[in-house]
């Protein structure tokens, strides 16, 4: 019994935190929009006459221009515009470069934007901390917590060179690196999901029998430890969670591989979530 409420403990703790950052500045409830760019240099503010038309309200009719060549995006300020990068006003920033990891957070009054790179595809993704999505948010219900889908697994490692292709929500197919696959054992039979490397453990992109039904149709997502020495880790379906696409009609998800759907239904982790979000229009420009 101890075991179990420490465990329902733990899985109540990351989901709280989770809550949190849905709702932080960089979490994914305050999308909106996503205006993939061009080479080329495009006007950009509120005003209809803008190439790039941020939402009413958000930044003046005119509020500057980008200009994109050779793979970078420069941003140039319109007069009187402050506009901030790195906390500082510019008037003239290269604000992404095909070569550097750096990506700056622009801001002007509530509005934050970066450049997002998808492929050969370049974007700018539009927050806003005053996102009547913010204050609609209350939260995403899920199953019971179950210690029964706390699951003993091994990791399976690939070739370094190994990788399979991801289709995304946006339509594009890209091969991604893949360090393995997780295997796992189920009512008796064992099954396997290849993952994809993140800094902190591997992510794990799947569907199951509910999707569609209680669950997001489009999968979920869960992230899981590095593997001991002997290869073992565990695969705790009641930290299954829902993909940015979920909150937003603005954001890029992968979908499941063909392989990673199972055959049978995970009711643990998160439930589908029915706020704003993608139940809203799409930009024309998205």
């Amino acid at each position: 019994m101890q075991e179990v409420e420490k465990h329902e403990s733990e899985i109540n703790a990351w989901h709280a935190k989770r809550m949190d950052d849905l709702v932080a500045p960089g979490g994914w409830v305050n999308l909106v929009g996503l205006f993939w760019l061009e080479p080329g240099t495009h006007s950009f503010g509120s005003g209809e006459d803008n190439d790039i038309v941020f939402p009413k309200g958000t930044v003046p009719d005119r509020a500057g221009l980008f200009l994109v060549h050779n793979g970078q995006v420069i941003i140039t300020a319109a007069k009187g515009v402050e506009i901030l990068v790195d906390g500082k006003p510019v008037t003239t920033a290269l604000i992404f470069h095909p070569d550097s990891v750096r990506n700056p957070v622009l801001a002007l009054d509530s509005v934050r934007w970066n450049v997002i790179q998808r492929g050969n595809k370049l974007g700018i993704r539009l927050r806003d901390l005053n996102s009547p999505a913010l204050k609609d948010f209350k939260g995403v219900e899920r199953y019971p917590v179950d210690i029964a889908w706390r699951l003993q697994a091994r990791f399976e490692k690939y070739d370094a060179q190994k990788t399979i292709p991801i289709t995304n929500i946006i339509g594009q197919t890209l091969e991604q690196h893949s360090p393995g696959a997780v295997v796992f054992g189920w009512n008796g039979h064992q099954f396997r999901l290849d993952a994809l490397e993140e800094p902190d453990g591997f992510l794990i992109v799947f569907a199951d029998e509910t999707a569609g039904q209680q669950t997001y149709g489009g999968g979920r997502f869960i992230i899981i430890a590095k593997p001991d020495a002997a290869g073992k880790t565990i695969i705790d379906f009641n930290k299954a969670y829902n993909p940015p696409c979920v909150f937003s009609a603005f954001a890029t998800c992968p979908l499941p591989p063909k392989q990673n759907r199972l055959p049978f239904e995970i009711k643990a982790g998160e439930l589908d979530y029915h706020g704003g979000g993608r139940h809203q229009a799409v930009s024309a420009q998205h």
